[in-house]
């Protein structure tokens, strides 16, 4: 038997230095990117803008942002779960703000994250999309 899949949507969000924002929910110990579970009938781009405004009380253009792919990981607060992901990277249109179930947010160097512990999605996958991304020229 096959191990259960979550269905969900994160927003990789950088500020003008490429730090990634990462927040930690209420009650975990793992920094992942805002976001959460795809509901029936959501598109995953519809289902990040709701999540966003409610863990971060901002939005952003749907139609601007870019997505990133769709991936796989370990759960990191569901144990023996695995989370099916679609990323996209969102620009915001104001300030991130602590909501909703969101007890702590950061902005972390891609390169060098320091002593956080990140859920296995931002620490595998992620950090490689973004370190790439700050790597490349700017045109």
């Amino acid at each position: 038997m096959s191990a259960p899949v979550i269905r969900i949507v994160a927003a990789v969000v950088l500020d003008e230095h490429y730090r990634l924002l990462v927040v930690r929910k209420r009650g975990t110990t793992a920094f992942m990117q805002p976001g959460g579970k795809i509901e029936p009938g959501e598109q995953p781009v519809e289902a990040l803008a709701r999540e966003v405004g409610e863990e971060l009380g901002v939005g952003f253009d749907t139609s601007a942002a870019e997505e990133l792919g769709h991936f796989t990981a370990p759960a990191a607060n569901e144990p023996g779960h695995f989370v099916d992901a679609w990323l996209y990277l969102v620009s915001l249109d104001g300030a991130a703000q602590v909501r909703a179930e969101i007890e702590e947010m950061l902005w972390v160097d891609p390169f060098a994250p320091g002593g956080i512990r990140l859920a296995p999605l931002t620490e595998h996958t992620v950090l490689a999309l973004v370190r790439d991304r700050a790597q490349r020229p700017q045109v």
